[in-house]
């Protein structure tokens, strides 16, 4: 999770964000299908949403979401900021959730939510900050983020990139690329590298996700109010995912999963659904109440889980 307060001390690009609005879905109406011709550069790496508290106090103490993934309730340190996250961790996508305050500002808002697009290997984020500058995106919002331990020796993360600074209602989107000395250093407690610049999702993510049922993440849906769904539309291009535009919002293809965006109002946003697939086959069917939200697994290799609309 990037918390975006950090961002409000980087002066605003009024007129990228201008650029982002008039290549993204706007006021238009007409489907406009993006079919990426290029080699793929970003994927899903993780989504995170703010719930309500009934059930992010749910998910935190749900007995079933530890036998059916790799979860972890978590605190973090990174640029200077500390948040405590619920996770659902695959082989290489994740999903991450906090209640209501669990942040500050307005990104403790129910509804704020974000997407994190990530590259696999070292240096395709500056291919992504050239497909940006074709899409007349010429200077993007570069941010690095660090990660302490606890011992008081931060270390560098990731880099991002966004579209425009700081320049948001309630979804925060942003592209970014591990530092291969985060893989190096023995805190981060990732694997070895598979190939020459290695700085996968796969890398970073431990494999406890095959001693439960989830495998990754297939499908996730997300309402975004209309200037956020304008400003991600070029990023998502700009990584390779063939886009399908229309007015009522988005969605992005490749790379395994699937990215759903809805346009709507800004009471109206926030995680609606996110498919999964498993490790393997199930042959029944089990539905487990979560909160405000309803997680059904199987049968066969696939589990959904629905989020209750704004009451």
């Amino acid at each position: 999770m990037m918390i975006r307060r950090t961002l409000r001390m980087i002066t605003a690009l009024t007129a990228t964000c201008a650029v982002a609005l008039a290549g993204g879905v706007g006021t238009a109406q007409a489907e406009e299908s993006h079919v990426s011709s290029q080699k793929q550069l970003l994927f899903y790496n993780h989504a995170y949403s703010v719930v309500d508290r009934e059930t992010a106090d749910a998910v935190e103490n749900s007995a079933y979401l530890r036998e059916f993934a790799n979860f972890e309730v978590r605190t973090t340190t990174g640029g200077g900021m500390t948040w405590k996250g619920r996770y659902l961790k695959g082989r290489e996508t994740y999903i991450e959730l906090f209640g209501e305050g669990d942040l500050p500002g307005q990104d403790a808002l129910y509804g704020s939510a974000g997407l994190g697009v990530s590259t696999e290997r070292s240096g395709d984020l500056a291919k992504v900050t050239a497909q940006l500058a074709a899409l007349g995106i010429s200077d993007p919002a570069k941010y690095r983020q660090t990660r302490d331990f606890g011992d008081g020796v931060p270390i560098p993360w990731f880099d991002t990139i966004r579209t425009t600074a700081d320049q948001y209602e309630a979804f925060d989107p942003w592209a970014m690329e591990y530092f291969p000395e985060y893989f190096a250093d023995p805190r981060s407690q990732t694997e070895p590298a598979s190939y020459d610049g290695d700085v996968s999702r796969e890398r970073y993510l431990p494999d406890a996700y095959a001693d439960h049922l989830m495998r990754d993440i297939t499908y996730i849906r997300i309402g975004v109010p209309a200037r956020d769904l304008a400003n991600t539309v070029p990023l998502l291009k700009a990584g390779g995912f063939d886009v399908t535009v229309t007015g009522g919002g988005a969605i992005a293809r490749g790379g395994g999963t699937t990215i759903q965006l809805d346009s709507v109002a800004r009471e109206k946003a926030g995680l609606k659904q996110v498919s999964m697939s498993l490790n393997q086959s199930v042959a029944t069917r089990h539905e487990e109440r979560i909160g405000r939200s309803t997680l059904v697994v199987g049968p066969g290799a696939g589990a959904e889980w629905t989020f209750d609309a704004p009451q």
